[in-house]
C-alpha cells in the first residue's frame, strides 16, 4: 500500500449539503478499492489563482490516504465524470508527511526497525 494526497476543487454555486454528499461519494470511490483514510478534510470555499471553466473560487477538499495502486485511477476517473468537479490533483508521497515523534523512532531502532 503506498501514501497519496489527493486535492479537488468543487463548484461554488453547489451547496453545502451537495458538497458534503460529493466528498462521501468521492471517499467511497476509494473505499471500494481498498483505500484506508488518514484525513478527509473540506477546506472550504477559497478564491482561485486563476479562472478555471468560468469559476473564480471554489471549495476545496483534500484526502490523505494509503492504497493500493490501482486506486488513484479509479479515484481521478471519478473525478474526471462528476460535472461539479472543477479540478483535481493526486501525488504519490515518498513518505509521511508528519515525521515520527522521538519516542516513536528509537523504538522503531531498537526493535530492529520493525513498527
Amino acid at each position: 500500500m503506498e501514501l497519496y494526497e489527493s486535492l479537488f476543487i468543487i463548484r461554488p454555486s453547489v451547496s453545502d449539503e451537495e458538497t458534503a454528499a460529493l466528498i462521501e461519494k468521492m471517499k467511497g470511490v476509494a473505499d471500494k478499492t481498498g483505500a484506508q483514510f488518514i484525513k478527509s478534510e473540506n477546506w472550504g470555499r477559497k478564491k482561485l489563482a486563476y479562472e478555471v471553466r468560468r469559476e473564480r473560487k471554489g471549495t476545496y477538499a483534500y484526502f490523505y490516504f494509503r492504497a493500493p495502486n490501482n486506486t488513484v485511477g479509479e479515484l481521478e476517473r471519478a473525478y474526471r465524470l462528476e460535472d461539479n468537479i472543477i479540478k483535481f490533483l493526486t501525488i504519490h508521497l515518498e513518505k509521511e508527511l508528519v515525521p515520527r515523534r522521538p519516542a516513536e523512532a528509537s523504538a522503531q531502532e531498537a526493535d530492529g526497525g520493525r513498527v
